[in-house]
């Protein structure tokens, strides 16, 4: 079935589909001779070529896999970086096919759960503000915020790029100069739980994501390790995605459960 031709080069792992549509707005990419235009559509069996060199493509849907990232508070989501910070695709596991694509970012100073899967359309379907997937994160407070200041975050407040809200703020333990939350919501904009809280007039001094739609962070997990999902989990996001799953889809199951996490000041 013929797709367009930045899906079909971003499904063989050749490039992310932005830069494919870069490439082909400079005129660089061609198909069996011809330059490519943005709303082509392609099987995978054509003669692909960048600046007049062949790229190779297979035509085949690789084995596509699903795994867990537990990533550190200092690493990035990007696979380069200017300043030479590490990156958390330095940490992932290689592939002899496709590339590692992360369902959403997280900021430099957030740690906690990240997506990785090497289906780029079902990387991108659980990315897009239609699917309005719940996001959970516990975030550790400096101050003691009342039940008026988590009726405001779940109300509404103004930020810079238009109003936001929490869907939930639920106290989840601390004492003393810091507090424990648990709050959701289903937008991923920028740095949006820290600007919330700052617009509520506190200052969050860390910010763990523990949840993306069905998958939770698991407990055991040490920071800067992964493991795959199940059989079960990748189930679940492709009909969260509303997609097909993959008769390619493969997932090692995972042997320990999930169980709830607790936090401590």
């Amino acid at each position: 079935m013929a797709e367009r031709i930045q899906k079909v080069l971003a499904a063989a792992g050749v490039a992310s589909r932005r830069q494919v549509e870069t490439w082909i707005r400079e005129g660089r990419l061609t198909v069996n001779g011809q330059p490519a235009n943005l709303g082509d559509k392609v099987s995978g069996n054509e003669k692909f070529a960048l600046d007049r060199h062949p790229l190779r493509v297979r035509a085949a849907v690789p084995v596509h896999r699903y795994i867990i990232y537990n990533k550190p508070d200092n690493e990035i989501t990007s696979r380069s970086d200017p300043e030479g910070r590490q990156t958390v695709f330095e940490s992932l596991p290689q592939l002899s096919a496709g590339r590692w694509v992360a369902v959403g970012r997280l900021d430099y100073a957030t740690s906690g759960l990240l997506i990785f899967t090497t289906d780029g359309t079902l990387a991108h379907a659980l990315m897009h503000p239609s699917t309005e997937i719940v996001r959970r994160y516990a975030v550790r407070i400096h101050g003691a915020p009342t039940k008026s200041d988590l009726k405001r975050l779940q109300t509404g407040l103004a930020l810079d790029d238009g109003p936001a809200a929490f869907d939930s703020a639920e106290p989840a333990g601390g004492e003393g100069a810091n507090r424990w939350f648990h709050v959701t919501l289903k937008e991923g904009r920028k740095r949006e739980v820290r600007r919330l809280w700052e617009a509520a007039g506190y200052t969050v001094n860390r910010l763990i994501r523990i949840g993306y739609g069905p998958i939770e962070l698991p407990r055991k997990l040490p920071r800067g390790k992964y493991q795959a999902l199940t059989p079960g989990q990748v189930r679940l996001l492709y009909r969260l995605a509303g997609l097909n799953l993959p008769p390619e889809a493969t997932p090692i199951r995972r042997k320990k459960r999930i169980r709830k996490r607790k936090y401590k000041q």
